[in-house]
């Protein structure tokens, strides 16, 4: 029989030397890859190479036993296993299995919603490198017990190193256990580890089914990326043309079962799953056996179906689920059916139609579960002439798209070449929540059901009719990872006119204020450089607040807090609370911001969301400032109508006394505070009018993507973020002193706007703003009357200042003000000054 590496190694020179059944355990192939030209092909690994469920099963299983007999019973019951995405998921779940005793979790590079972060290192010579880890039990990697790292191979021990690095620097452990199918690293590799080990104190052992190393010769990267070159067009083996008709499999998927261990799996996981498995495999049985139909809406196929369940089947897993479907093909062996076993990749791998190279033929197809990092080619490798009668493609419910079924999808791609295909759907699992199920048919020509009482499950984070939030860059110039905006996009909507024109509009029909948005104010030259001299004054005073109210909330709330912006004046605050508890406790809190409208309260579609994919108990509403509090109360008084949500709000600064949870009481000037939507990632204030926002829609805002040059969001926060370290010890301080402190608000703020409001003749409070933040607000957007101005803070008021004057508004000092400043809007001169319920007040 030719090995597999054969054509690889006659053309680049590569050698295996090693053990005996090294050849047998691995081929080469060529990927498309600057950091490493070969690849290294497992035959039992289950991934690009189809095998034998058993076999894939069995080699996993026998390195876990080999694990629990080097620790014993005691120090395996202490362990977790820890394995990495994407190839390694299955293999680390059956070390796991065979070890018995101990939990198990999976690196993963799709983040999810609610789930802190627990950890992430980099693998170097991958494609695709970051790794999340995301276990629902933030404790599962705190212990002290041994920690057991799963990989296919083991080539240079980098990926360990940084993963043992990251982690022992948060939890330090005594020892390690290092796990591979095959150990390819070089002696100085092997120097490197132990060096390593001994640098950090911790025993550091090693079991592998094989060793060895590969030797490449001087010049193989340019050698192999010419190969890839040459034959990146080839083709392999074409089937005749099918379009075969997918039916779904009845997959009763125990409720709240995780799908594998992106999250942790547990023994008692495993218990269930053992138990679910008979059931699992008799509904993709069924399945098999059903004739084809045209249930997901393909073309009728140009050949007859041939009888299904007789012949050989492949179950094909999908990324990095891969355990599931693993499990589902064992079962199926099992119950007597011929099966092979294999998943999709991300890796780009090239094809060579060649008993000598390890992956014969491609197929390409488009991500199918919105990935984070955005869309791109996918692959399955061997499956295209490979002789299968059917094709059981496995998915969780995330993955169980619009784009799966497209005509260039993946399912489109596997009826062209395999003459019965099942989808079989588990259901996506999110801690602390659980799937839900319905029923769905396929339906074929004569309209008759070919699949009765198909059961499919839909992803928790899908089952609302709302959408998923909106993310950068799409939406806003913000990182996806830093907010997620639950809003609609108004971008193509006109919305703005003149702020005159606006309030004149809002006078005489009664209309809301958040019915349109104000022109967006453009800086000039001189603004622009008040702006960034700002900023560089008050960076390391922001970052204090910053420091100091997050840290509160850490002290304050038990769980893991959910940061709820009030878009847009608390998003920056919400990102910069993000980044602290990141980059000071290695937390991925999430973090998104939601409309509040005053006199209309805050959206309720989205605090439906939040309700649906978090603990309500566990949010944290944020905003950047209080000036007299009435946001602080509209938000108190929406929430009466939900049960869980704490109306407390978290403010970098709370001059009026109106919150328990702030960075300084100190009215001082926030850099945020004096520009619109370029320092807020370019989202407008938000819009509420019912012809644009259904009952059923999130409140909408706009992307003003046209002024990306004009931009400083992003140095704003890295300004603020570059004084963390500098305040650290100062914020200790501060929040030491405030948890110890009375902090019942005295609303000192609301009862010096009164007294204001009557001695200027207003006699309106809503026409009253104070605060820093306030003023400058007043000044941008509305027809201000006049500015009060506390003597003596003119660091604070620079920018005031200046627009004061470009605006022909008078600056008032004033002696006893509470505020640095307090901006005036009087009916008299502001005929669409707008009151407590959002609407025009009557000129006086």
């Amino acid at each position: 029989m030719v090995w597999t590496g054969t054509w690889v190694a006659e053309r680049l020179g590569v050698e295996l030397i090693g053990d005996e059944e090294l050849p047998a355990l691995l081929g080469l192939a060529l990927r498309r890859n600057p950091k490493r030209a070969h690849l290294l092909v497992s035959g039992v690994l289950g991934k690009h190479v189809p095998q034998r469920p058993s076999v894939v099963y069995g080699a996993g299983l026998d390195l876990g036993r080999r694990v629990r007999e080097l620790l014993g019973d005691e120090e395996a019951a202490r362990a977790v296993v820890l394995g990495y995405a994407e190839t390694a998921t299955a293999l680390g779940h059956a070390v796991a299995d065979g070890l018995a005793l101990a939990p198990y979790l999976h690196s993963t590079r799709r983040p999810v919603a609610g789930v802190a972060r627990a950890g992430g290192f980099e693998e170097s010579h991958s494609h695709a490198t970051s790794h999340l880890l995301l276990p629902e039990d933030p404790k599962l990697l705190a212990g002290d017990g041994p920690l057991v790292l799963v990989d296919d191979e083991f080539s240079t021990g980098n990926t360990v190193l940084n993963t043992i690095r990251d982690l022992h620097e948060r939890h330090p452990r005594e020892r390690y256990v290092v796990v591979a199918l095959v150990d390819m690293r070089s002696a100085a590799d092997h120097e490197r580890l132990d060096a390593f080990a001994e640098e950090i104190g911790a025993r550091v052992d090693l079991i592998a089914r094989a060793a060895g190393t590969v030797r490449l010769p001087e010049g193989v990267l340019e050698k192999g990326r010419a190969l890839v070159a040459e034959h990146e067009t080839a083709r392999g083996p074409q089937a005749a043309p099918l379009t075969s008709a997918v039916v779904r499999a009845a997959l009763d998927w125990p409720r709240g079962l995780p799908d594998g261990g992106r999250h942790g799996f547990t023994p008692e996981h495993r218990e269930r799953l053992e138990t679910a498995l008979p059931a699992l495999a008799a509904g993709v049985g069924k399945a098999l056996e059903a004739p084809g139909s045209q249930g997901t809406g393909e073309a009728p196929g140009t050949r007859e179906t041939p009888a299904p369940g007789t012949g050989r089947v492949l179950v094909l897993g999908f990324e990095e689920l891969m355990y599931a479907p693993l499990r589902l093909g064992t079962a199926l062996e099992e119950a007597g059916h011929d099966v092979r076993y294999s998943t999709t990749t991300r890796s780009p791998v090239l094809a060579v139609d060649d008993p000598g190279y390890a992956i014969r033929t491609r197929l390409v197809f488009p991500a199918h579960d919105d990935p984070a990092d955005g869309p791109g080619e996918r692959y399955a490798y061997n499956v295209a002439g490979a002789g299968f009668d059917a094709v059981v493609l496995v998915v969780d419910s995330a993955a169980d798209t619009p784009a799966l079924h497209a005509p260039d999808g993946l399912l489109a791609r596997l009826a062209e070449h395999v003459p019965h295909v099942v989808l079989a759907v588990v259901p996506s699992y999110v801690p602390g929540t659980t799937g839900t199920a319905g029923t769905t048919r396929n339906v074929g020509n004569s309209g008759a059901d070919t699949l009765t009482a198909t059961e499919a499950t839909e992803a928790p984070e899908r089952s609302s009719m709302l959408p998923e939030p909106l993310r950068g860059p799409a939406f806003s110039s913000y990182a996806p990872d830093e907010v997620g905006w639950l809003l609609q996009d108004l971008s193509d909507v006109e919305l703005e006119a003149p702020t005159e024109e606006r309030e004149e509009a809002i006078q005489s029909g009664g209309a809301h204020y958040a019915e349109s948005l104000p022109v967006e104010y453009q800086p000039s030259e001189r603004y622009q450089e008040l702006f960034h001299a700002a900023l560089e004054s008050s960076a390391a005073r922001v970052a204090r607040a910053v420091g100091t109210v997050t840290e509160t909330v850490l002290a304050e709330r038990a769980g893991t807090p959910v940061l709820v912006s009030l878009a847009r004046a608390g998003t920056p605050v919400g990102v910069l609370m993000r980044r602290w508890a990141r980059d000071r406790h290695g937390l991925g809190l999430p973090h998104y911001a939601v409309s509040i409208v005053r006199g209309r309260g805050i959206d309720a579609n989205a605090l439906r969301w939040l309700a649906a994919h978090h603990d309500p108990a566990d949010v944290v509403f944020v905003d950047g400032w209080t000036g007299k509090g009435a946001i602080t109360r509209e938000l108190a008084e929406a929430l009466k109508d939900f049960d869980g949500f704490d109306p407390e709000v978290a403010v970098l600064a709370d001059p009026g006394s109106c919150v328990r949870t702030y960075g300084t009481r100190e009215d001082f000037l926030i850099p945020s505070a004096c520009l619109n939507s370029t320092v807020s990632g370019l989202i407008s204030r938000t819009v509420l009018r019912p012809d644009l926002v259904g009952p059923d829609d999130f409140h909408g805002a706009k992307f003003y993507r046209e002024l990306a040059g004009s931009d400083v969001s992003e140095a704003f926060l890295d300004a603020v973020a570059a004084r963390f370290d500098e305040v650290a010890a100062t914020v200790d301080a501060d929040v030491k002193e405030l948890l110890a402190a009375d902090r019942t608000p005295t609303w000192e703020g609301w009862a010096a706007v009164e007294r204001i409001s009557e001695e200027y003749g207003i006699h309106d409070v809503n026409l009253v703003k104070p605060g820093v933040g306030e003023t400058t607000r007043v000044l941008l957007r509305r027809v201000p009357w006049k500015i009060l101005a506390k003597r003596g803070a003119d660091a604070d008021l620079a920018h005031v200042r200046l627009l004061a004057e470009q605006r022909g508004v008078p600056v008032e000092e004033v002696d006893d003000l509470p505020y640095s400043a307090v901006g005036l809007i009087h009916p008299k001169y502001t005929r669409g000054a707008t009151g407590a319920d959002g609407k025009a007040v009557a000129s006086q």
